[in-house]
């Protein structure tokens, strides 16, 4: 069992940054990788950023080279960093948990990020 855990969500103005994270615990040495996701209203969800345990990163073309997602493996953290937001940028971001073994997701409970115009 994975609990996930995000903060850092907030309101910004269009140009600036925020860093999101998600905090793990439970059987976090069984994760294979985290991901990052993002839904906006009417919208489906979608996975902005990833990384696996072999520090593989993925990221949409949407946000590359704006996002940075990092782990900490000792603190149980991973992080996103996001430079140069826009509106578009505006949703619920939640953090996931994929554990291979089992084929289980994790889900935290979404923290939201509102970018002005």
């Amino acid at each position: 069992q994975v609990q996930l855990v995000e903060s850092g969500g907030g309101l910004v103005q269009g140009g600036g940054s925020l860093r999101l994270s998600c905090a793990a615990s439970g059987t976090t040495f069984s994760i294979t990788v985290i991901g990052w996701y993002r839904q906006a209203p009417g919208k489906q969800r979608e996975l902005v950023a990833s990384i696996t345990s072999g520090d593989t990163t993925s990221y949409a073309d949407s946000v590359k080279g704006r996002f940075t997602i990092s782990r900490d493996v000792a603190k149980n953290m991973v992080y996103l960093q996001m430079n140069s937001l826009k509106p578009e940028d505006t949703a619920v971001y939640y953090c996931n948990a994929w554990v291979r073994r089992t084929l289980a997701n994790y889900w935290g409970q979404g923290t939201q990020v509102t970018v002005s115009s």
